[in-house]
C-alpha cells in the first residue's frame, strides 16, 4: 500500500507540473501553488478512495475470504479486537465464522488483515514459509526501543546467525546440568515468602513480585552466570526497572497501540511522562547490561574451567560484540524472566481457584519428594523426579496453554506467497494468537477454556505432549519453527521446580475470592492489580 502511495503522489506532481507550465491557457489565472493544491487535492481523494473502497472490497485476491462482523468506517474491525483479555474476541472470532485456516478482518483505514485459524495454516506461516514473513516493522520498532538488537527483533540471515551462535547454551544437556540452580533457588524463593509473611504478621502478600524476583535470580545464574540477588534485595536496581517497564497499565497499553499507528518520532514529540520514564528505564537496563558484560569478561580470564551460562558460551563464540551481548543481554533477560515469572503467577490463581487440583498435586509432590533438602546437588534426581511426575507437568502444561506469555504476535508478508492454499500478497499481516488457537474448542473440545490438566494424562497414566489435541499447533505458547522460543526448555525446567517448591511448601487461596482478576499487559499477560493470595506452610521434609 505504500508504493501505491508514492506512485499515486509521484503521478499528482507530474501532472500539476505539467498543467502549470504546457497548458497554461487552461489555467490562466491564479498563483502557481493553487495548481499544486487543487491537482494534489483531487489525486489525494482519488488514493483515499481506492485505498479505502476499490482495492480492498473490488480488486484485493483476499476479498473473498470470510470475514467478521462489527466493522466501522476508517477504523474497520480494529475497536472489536481491544478488547480484554488480549486474544479473546480473535477467539469469538474462530468460533462464529466458518473458515480454512484464514479469516480477514479490516484494520485501521480497512487494510487487510488475516487471522491464522487452522493448524495447516499455522504450520505455513510459522514453518513451511517461515521466511517470507516477519515480525512487522512497527513491531520491531517498539520491541527494540527496549531490547536493542537482540534475537526477537532480528530477521533473515541475522535471525540465522544470532540462533545458531545461540541455541548450544539451550541444548538439553545444559538444561539438565541446570536443574540444580532452579532447585535451589525455588528453595531461596519459597524462604523469602515464608520471611515475608513473618515479618508482616500477614497471610496475605503479592505473589507477582516475588515470582519477578527469583526468575531474575534463575537467569541471572544461568545466563550471566552471577546471583543476581533479588530475593535478598527488594530494592536491586534491575528488577525496579523491569517491574516498572512490565507492568500493566491503561497508559502503557494506549503507549503501545500508539506505537502501532504513528511514527517513533511523533511520538517522542509528545509531552508525556511516559516517554521520559522509557528513555530512563532503558538506559539503566543497558547500563546494567554493559557492566555485566564487562566483569564477565575480566572473569572469565581468571576462570580455570569454561563456564556453561549463556553469556560466557556467546563470548568464547567470538561472533558478537560487546554492543551486541547487551542487546542479546536484555532480551534474554526480559523474556527469560517474564515467561516463568507470569505462568508461575497465573498457576498460582488456577490452583487458587481449583483446591482439589492443588490437593492432588502437593500428594504426588511430597510422595516422590518426601525431603526437599535432599535434591540440593543430586542432578540426576531432580531431572528423573520433576520431569517424572505426571500431574506437576499436566499442571504446568494447562498453565502454559490457557495464560500463554505472550498472547498475540504478528507477522508480514514480505512478498507474495502462499498459506492455507490461499494467495497471499505482500505486505499482508498476518495475526497469530496463542490465546486464541490454545483455547478454540474446534481444536481442543468443548471444555478448551476449563482448567484440566488430566487432558495431558493419557490413559497409562503417563504424561503426554499432545494434551488430547489432534495437532502441536492447536498449543503455540513457545511458537514453533525457527522462531519459536528458544529458552522453551529452560522455562519449562524452571516452572516446573518452582512450582512445585511453592505448592509443596505452602497451601494457596485467594486473599479475596470473590475478587474478579482482569488480564492485562501490552505485550505479555499480566494481572492488572498484581495477584494477592493467601499462604499457609505446609510441613514437608525439612
Amino acid at each position: 500500500m505504500a508504493n501505491t502511495a508514492s506512485v499515486f503522489f509521484g503521478t499528482t506532481l507530474i501532472e500539476a507540473v505539467v498543467a502549470t507550465f504546457f497548458f497554461p491557457g487552461v489555467f490562466p489565472t491564479g498563483p502557481l501553488a493553487s495548481f499544486f493544491v487543487v491537482f494534489l487535492l483531487c489525486n489525494s481523494s482519488f488514493f483515499v478512495v481506492y485505498t479505502l473502497v476499490i482495492h480492498p472490497y473490488f480488486l484485493s485476491p483476499l476479498r473473498h475470504l470470510p470475514e467478521g462482523r462489527g466493522f466501522r468506517p476508517l477504523v474497520g474491525h480494529e475497536l472489536g479486537f481491544s478488547k480484554r483479555p488480549a486474544g479473546s474476541p480473535h477467539l469469538k472470532l474462530m468460533k462464529e465464522v466458518d473458515n480454512d485456516g484464514l479469516i480477514m478482518f479490516r484494520g485501521y483505514f480497512h487494510t487487510n488483515k488475516l487471522l491464522v485459524t487452522t493448524p495447516a495454516a499455522l504450520a505455513d506461516v510459522l514453518v513451511h514459509k517461515s521466511y517470507d514473513v516477519e515480525k512487522p516493522p512497527w513491531t520491531r520498532a517498539f520491541l527494540r526501543k527496549f531490547l536493542g538488537d537482540g534475537l526477537l527483533t532480528a530477521e533473515g540471515e541475522e535471525h540465522k546467525h544470532t540462533r545458531k551462535h545461540i541455541t548450544p547454551a539451550f541444548h538439553f544437556r545444559n538444561i539438565k546440568e541446570l536443574y540444580p540452580v532452579f532447585w535451589s533457588k525455588s528453595i531461596d524463593f519459597c524462604e523469602a515468602i515464608r520471611a515475608a509473611l513473618q515479618e508482616t504478621g500477614d497471610d496475605v502478600l503479592e505473589i507477582g513480585h516475588y515470582a519477578t524476583q527469583v526468575t531474575l535470580d534463575i537467569i541471572g545464574l544461568a545466563g550471566l552466570g552471577r546471583d543476581i540477588g533479588s530475593l535478598r534485595n527488594s530494592e536491586d536496581e534491575l528488577i525496579k526497572n523491569y517491574e516498572e517497564i512490565l507492568e500493566p497499565t491503561s497508559e502503557k497499553a494506549v503507549y503501545f497501540l500508539l506505537h502501532l499507528i504513528f511514527s517513533e518520532k511523533l511520538i517522542k514529540m509528545l509531552p508525556w511522562k511516559v516517554n521520559e520514564r522509557v528513555r530512563v528505564t532503558t538506559a539503566n537496563l543497558k547500563a546494567i547490561c554493559a557492566d555485566f558484560v564487562a566483569q564477565k569478561r575480566s572473569k572469565m580470564k581468571l576462570e580455570s574451567q569454561e563456564s556453561g551460562d549463556i553469556l560466557s558460551i556467546m563470548i568464547r563464540s567470538n561472533n558478537f560484540s560487546d554492543a551486541n551481548l547487551v542487546d542479546q543481554l536484555l532480551t534474554f533477560l526480559a523474556a527469560g524472566h517474564e515467561t516463568t515469572s507470569s505462568a508461575l503467577t497465573w498457576s498460582s490463581y488456577l490452583l487458587s481457584k481449583h483446591p482439589a487440583a492443588q490437593t492432588r498435586l502437593r500428594e504426588e509432590i511430597h510422595k516422590n519428594i518426601p525431603d526437599p533438602s535432599v535434591l540440593s546437588n543430586a542432578t540426576t534426581d531432580i531431572v528423573s523426579l520433576l520431569e517424572g511426575m505426571p500431574y506437576l507437568n499436566a499442571v504446568c502444561n494447562e498453565v502454559l496453554r490457557l495464560f500463554p506469555t505472550v498472547p498475540i504476535t504478528a507477522r508480514i508478508t514480505i512478498r507474495d506467497t502462499m498459506i492455507a492454499g490461499q494467495f497471499v500478497p505482500k505486505d499482508t499481516v498476518l495475526m497469530i494468537i496463542p490465546w486464541a488457537i490454545n483455547r478454540n474448542p474446534k481444536l481442543w473440545g468443548p471444555d478448551s477454556e476449563e482448567f484440566v490438566p488430566e487432558r495431558w494424562i493419557d490413559q497409562t497414566g503417563r504424561a503426554t505432549m499432545s494434551g488430547g489435541a489432534g495437532s502441536n499447533y492447536s498449543f503455540l505458547t513457545f511458537l514453533h519453527g525457527p522462531r519459536s522460543c528458544i529458552g522453551e526448555r529452560f522455562a519449562r525446567a524452571e516452572l516446573r521446580s518452582l512450582l512445585a517448591a511453592l505448592v509443596g511448601f505452602f497451601e494457596l487461596q485467594m486473599a479475596d475470592p470473590n475478587e474478579e482478576i482482569v488480564v492485562g499487559g501490552t505485550i505479555t499477560s499480566k494481572p492488572m492489580n498484581g495477584m494477592k493470595l493467601k499462604l499457609n506452610p505446609v510441613d514437608w521434609g525439612c
